[in-house]
């Protein structure tokens, strides 16, 4: 066979395999902008899913509900869950169609929420231990028996209370990371109660200063709400901090 008609055909064939590449690797081209396109839109579908519009009834509902649960977890001591295994769970068994029994879920529920709090308490009793341990080192700090420690702003020269007291008292109350609880300076108004009325580092301290003074006061968790805390804001096992002044002993 003549050289030059081979590379002829040689060369015929390498251009239309060459050509059918070509061809192949435009439709692959195709197939993936056709792909990126479906992921866009799915995406894009996902994102206007979570648009809550609360003129919705059900979505109103179900964003209130939400909310009412959220915000049980977060006092409780959760800053997250798996939002889609809830989501799952939820439709589960509005169906009839849950994978525990309600005791099961019960007792799981319980048992974590357990393991959460206790993860937490162990955190804030640590927190307030070192807290009031180098609180104590500051020359002007006086440590009692109990842990009390207390600090003193300005000393009165009137009476010391006594247990059977009612006293007026204007203070503000504070976590040790300086967050305010509770101030009835903020209020404007002092507060009348008796020393035996309060917790056991309230009473310690009153029944330790004049009328007229001012204090600052470190409370340490045992003698403060311990293991029970005070509503969201005052965790159990929480070290308090207290400016008070004592006004008066009222008869």
């Amino acid at each position: 066979m003549n050289k030059s008609f081979l590379i002829i055909i040689v060369f015929f064939l390498g251009f239309n395999g060459l050509a059918q590449k070509k061809k192949d690797l435009i439709n692959e081209i195709a197939q993936l902008k056709a792909t990126k396109t479906e992921l866009q839109d799915k995406l894009a579908a996902i994102e206007k899913s979570k648009e809550v519009n609360l003129k919705d009834s059900i979505q109103e509902f179900s964003y209130a509900f939400g909310v009412s649960i959220g915000g049980n977890l977060k006092t409780i001591g959760f800053d997250s869950i798996s939002y889609n295994t809830f989501s799952v769970a939820v439709k589960d068994a509005i169906k009839g169609e849950e994978k525990i029994t309600q005791a099961e879920a019960q007792n799981i529920i319980q048992t974590t929420i357990q393991k959460v709090q206790e993860a937490e308490a162990k955190e804030k009793s640590a927190a307030g231990i070192k807290f009031l341990e180098e609180n104590g080192k500051r020359p002007e700090v006086v440590t009692t028996e109990s842990g009390l420690q207390y600090e003193v702003l300005s000393k009165g020269e009137g009476p010391i209370p006594v247990a059977s007291d009612q006293v007026k008292v204007h203070y503000s109350g504070m976590l040790i990371d300086g967050t305010v609880f509770d101030s009835s300076i903020e209020r404007g108004e002092p507060t009348v109660f008796g020393v035996t009325q309060v917790i056991k580092g309230w009473q310690e301290a009153l029944q330790l200063m004049p009328v007229g003074s001012k204090w600052k006061v470190f409370i340490p968790q045992e003698i403060a709400y311990g293991p029970n805390g005070r509503s969201p804001l005052i965790a159990p096992y929480s070290a308090l901090i207290f400016e008070m002044e004592l006004l008066g002993i009222e008869k």
